[in-house]
């Protein structure tokens, strides 16, 4: 009898799976990387769209491809935006953010020619008009549960207390996880509406 699923290798279904079905866009294989997934944009308007997150003014969003229709959007609606910085470490734990305003610096490239430095140190925070986060994804449980790439920024979410939501392809819904979860979401935003997970 086989045993539960890793992570890892429920990652690997998922990515195929998303593969198989010509269900994203570069960088290609997903594999090793948030989907950066067809009709990502509609996802976005539904989650920015919500009344959760309509009459927020700034967010956290994380610097994925996946996650590029939603800072434009986001940027051209007036909203201010942290992107983490990933070429820039900080001191004592610290992340260096680009506070952007302009909807150029959706573009992870046009960020240091638009964007502010911003440095957040765990013990002296420093984006305290951030009100969520939007962090990417690999697959998700309608319970909330989130697993992400396994490394890098918000690897195991944002961990400031803040709301933390994603975008995802129906593909990589499930009903519950199949494996341990990375960290928990409040809202998912899907092509076809959003999912909102009960509250934990």
């Amino acid at each position: 009898m086989d045993g539960p699923i890793t992570p890892g290798a429920y990652r690997e279904q998922l990515w195929t799976a998303l593969l198989r079905a010509r269900a994203c866009a570069y960088p290609l294989p997903p594999h090793g990387h948030h989907p950066n997934f067809t009709r990502a944009r509609q996802a976005a308007r539904h989650l920015l769209a919500h009344p959760q997150v309509a009459g927020l003014r700034t967010l956290i969003v994380g610097p994925d491809r996946a996650l590029y229709p939603l800072r434009k959007l986001a940027l051209d609606a007036g909203m201010t935006l942290y992107v983490p910085n990933q070429k820039k470490v900080g001191q004592r734990g610290g992340v260096w953010y680009w506070r952007l305003t302009d909807p150029a610096g959706a573009r992870l490239s046009a960020m240091p020619g638009v964007g502010e430095p911003a440095l957040f140190v765990p013990d002296r925070p420093s984006l305290e008009d951030a009100q969520a986060a939007v962090i990417a994804s690999v697959a998700l449980g309608r319970n909330g549960a989130r697993l992400g790439k396994g490394f890098g920024w918000a690897a195991r979410g944002v961990g400031m207390g803040l709301p933390e939501l994603t975008l995802a392809h129906p593909l990589m819904l499930a009903p519950t996880l199949p494996c341990a979860a990375d960290s928990y979401v409040t809202l998912i935003g899907t092509p076809d509406g959003v999912v909102e997970p009960p509250v934990r």
